[in-house]
């Protein structure tokens, strides 16, 4: 016979419609058979249950796009020695008038009237407390001070002097907090939230004021969790109580509350059934061991001019709550590909059922050698039937 390769052209014709199996075994065993049902279960609840309910790993997914307005309203009325009695409005407490994706509410402050440019004595602290002008530097400008140093020293008070500084005098004094928040009905003022989501991969496309929303409705609704969960109107209370805190509290030194929008949908379903589900919690640090800086403020400013064209200033330093819009959210949707990878896989693990078994069954009975003997066969290099004649179908 002709040889090609290693192999006569008779045995590869042979060999190329040959089919092999493998050896199988019954075993009759209920504690065996036991735990081969109880792992093939583990793995279908696991693929069912965790993979396609859980994780839906049979949708393609997308994150969301957002925009967000808001608007204020509500009105508050104080009586200071510094402002007089006042009327506070919208244009007055919310500082900007618009933000990205956020806003802040006045509620507490110190106020310095009347300041123009001028001389006067620094507050005094290490640095700027002398005895003569020797101890004052002219021109020096002192980060952490409030103005630029004209080298005399000067009376701050009957036994204290200080540098004199070329600065908006008189200086602003902010350890005077007032302990109650001066602009305490802040707490019943409400907000609107506009919020619109796109998912591009799927051309969806809504809002969080529903299609049914009409003006009327607008007008009178209020976010209640339980009554009108769809109005998009929110108390400013209601929102610092449901992330566990008391407004009053936080308004005096102010703060920062995150408005978290969730916006996770399964677009398989109709579409009425994506919505935003709103929660509330507060962002910034506060921790009774480290009181450090507590609070959020920052300072400005109004500015006039006298009769004699001269410039004056109040200046503001505000303390309120900042709070951010944070919207977020991933949509799905069926898809064969997914399905098919992901199930797949997950199926993968049936494969391990077997060898999980076997090492039971070889390992943990009692009749572990008799299993084995019947298990593995071992064969010599000389088949007994060698030189019989073989025959082919």
């Amino acid at each position: 016979t002709q040889k090609m390769g290693g192999c006569s052209s008779q045995s590869c014709h042979h060999c190329f419609f040959e089919y092999e199996t493998e050896r199988m075994i019954v075993v009759k065993s209920k504690v065996v058979g036991s735990v081969f049902r109880l792992i093939q279960f583990l793995i279908l609840f696991y693929v069912i249950g965790y993979v396609c309910v859980v994780q839906k790993s049979y949708q393609e997914t997308d994150s969301v796009v957002s925009s967000v307005t808001t608007k204020v309203k509500g009105t508050g009325f104080t009586n200071t020695s510094d402002l007089g009695a006042r009327v506070w409005d919208v244009a007055d407490y919310n500082i900007p008038p618009q933000g990205e994706s956020s806003f802040f509410v006045l509620t507490n402050m110190i106020v310095t009237p009347n300041q123009t440019q001028s001389t006067c004595p620094e507050l005094p602290n290490q640095s700027t407390i002398c005895m003569s002008d020797s101890d004052c530097l002219e021109g020096s400008n002192d980060v952490r001070g409030n103005g630029i140093q004209t080298g005399l020293c000067m009376n701050y008070s009957e036994t204290v002097k200080t540098c004199e500084v070329l600065s908006w005098c008189p200086l602003e004094i902010d350890i005077n907090l007032p302990e109650h928040a001066l602009l305490v009905a802040a707490e019943d003022f409400t907000v609107l939230i506009k919020n619109s989501v796109t998912y591009p991969k799927f051309n969806f496309h809504k809002r969080n004021i529903l299609p049914d929303v009409n003006s009327s409705y607008l007008k009178q609704c209020e976010f209640n969790r339980k009554t009108d969960p769809d109005c998009p109107i929110f108390r400013l209370k209601d929102m610092v109580s449901e992330a566990e805190e008391d407004f009053q509290t936080m308004a005096i030194r102010g703060g920062v509350l995150g408005i978290m929008i969730d916006w996770n949908c399964d677009l398989d379903w109709p579409e009425h059934y994506c919505g935003p589900k709103y929660s509330f919690r507060r962002l910034d640090n506060k921790i009774p061991e480290n009181n450090v800086a507590p609070g959020y403020n920052f300072r400005f400013a109004k500015y006039y001019k006298t009769t004699d064209g001269r410039e004056t200033r109040t200046l503001i330093k505000a303390y309120g709550i900042r709070f951010d819009v944070i919207v977020f959210g991933t949509a799905g949707k069926f898809n064969m590909v997914p399905t098919i990878v992901n199930v797949g896989a997950a199926l993968t693990f049936l494969s391990l059922v077997n060898a999980v078994c076997n090492w039971f069954l070889l390992t943990c009975t009692k009749r572990r050698d008799y299993y084995s003997k019947h298990k593995f066969t071992y064969l010599d290099n000389i088949d007994d039937n060698a030189g019989e004649p073989v025959s082919y179908l």
